[in-house]
């Protein structure tokens, strides 16, 4: 009996159109983005191959349906949520599935539990590393499937060199830039509202924005307070920010996030004290909202979705190892000035 016809792949268009599987996917998915003349090659080589980019199809006719899952705790954050939106729309492209395991940070997750999370064994799996449950299930995965894992989160440049599976951005250098932009406007000293670290046995107290704050600190000779920590909730950040802003003597805050910065922008307000007048306030992601606030809040940017898109092509490459490792394709986190931070009043 003849052997079925393998299904063509995104790749075998590619092959014979000559172009990369990303113009192939561009094709496939309408974009405009796309030359007249590529575009033909590309549906010559479609029909000539007999591609169909769709899933169900290809498994009806017996190809491999690929998947990545994706291990979080908490979806609902910016960061999280942004790369998660970039690797729904680079697996979408290749016509790969996404499935999502939540790991919940009130519950202690054993080995077994991590990997049960999984549909099957060497299931290419991507991890959001930046809290406790993400910490514990990278280091799971690295010991029982190294190649078929990525973990993305906040490392430093030199961490990021030296490890293969690891995609992020350094946000304690951005952290320094924006404490030193701070300084640089007058401010004696910045105070800092800190976002939960991981300090198990798994996170290795990775506390890299407030690292980058007071290094830049000591380093100019200033004095370090002490950091305040908050929560994840704007309730928590409000609460714990209060006496910081009551405080005439404050008149800087580099907060752990954007969410914390608008806890902090409220209280400062109901606390009588003027934004950037009486108190500089500036936060942390560039979240969408943080252009339309009143004043509208300086912050860092980082583009988290298109490390999202990164950590997907770097756990193709992991799995199938036939191209060079990805080189990162988004910007280094960028301070993004706008109307809550200035220099301080002249002292009377």
């Amino acid at each position: 009996m003849a052997q079925p016809k393998k299904a063509a792949s995104i790749w075998d268009v590619a092959r014979l159109a000559g172009v990369s599987h990303q113009t192939v996917s561009r094709v496939v998915n309408g974009s405009p983005r796309v030359a007249a003349a590529t575009r033909d090659k590309v549906l010559d080589a479609i029909a000539e191959l007999g591609y169909r980019p769709n899933r169900l199809a290809r498994s009806l006719a017996g190809g491999a349906v690929e998947s990545v899952t994706v291990l979080a705790a908490d979806t609902s954050l910016y960061g999280p949520e942004a790369a998660l939106r970039g690797i729904e729309k680079a697996a979408r492209s290749l016509d790969w599935s996404v499935q999502i395991s939540v790991l919940d940070p009130a519950d202690t997750h054993s080995d077994a539990d991590i990997i049960a999370r999984l549909p099957r064994a060497g299931e290419p799996t991507i991890i959001m590393a930046h809290d406790e449950p993400g910490m514990r299930a990278k280091q799971v995965l690295l010991d029982t499937q190294p190649q078929a894992m990525v973990a993305i989160g906040p490392y430093t440049a030199e961490e990021l060199a030296a490890s293969p599976w690891l995609v992020g951005m350094d946000d304690g250098k951005a952290a320094a830039e924006a404490t030193k932009y701070l300084l640089d406007l007058g401010h004696e000293t910045v105070h800092h509202l800190a976002i939960p670290t991981s300090t198990g046995t798994f996170g290795g107290g990775k506390a890299h924005r407030a690292e980058g704050w007071s290094r830049t600190l000591r380093e100019a000779g200033r004095e370090v307070p002490d950091p305040v920590p908050s929560g994840w909730t704007f309730a928590e950040a409000f609460k714990a920010v209060q006496p910081l802003v009551a405080d005439p003597s404050v008149t800087a805050i580099l907060c752990g996030n954007d969410h914390l910065a608008l806890a902090t922008l409220r209280a400062a307000h109901l606390a009588g004290r003027s934004v950037p007048g009486d108190l500089s306030i500036v936060g942390f992601d560039n979240t969408p909202f943080t252009a339309y606030t009143t004043p509208a809040l300086t912050t860092v940017n980082q583009d988290f979705e298109s490390v999202g898109r990164g950590a997907f092509e770097l756990l193709r490459h992991r799995i199938d190892g036939s191209n060079p490792r990805p080189k990162p394709s988004w910007p280094e986190p960028e301070l993004i000035v706008r109307e809550t931070s200035g220099p301080p009043r002249p002292r009377s």
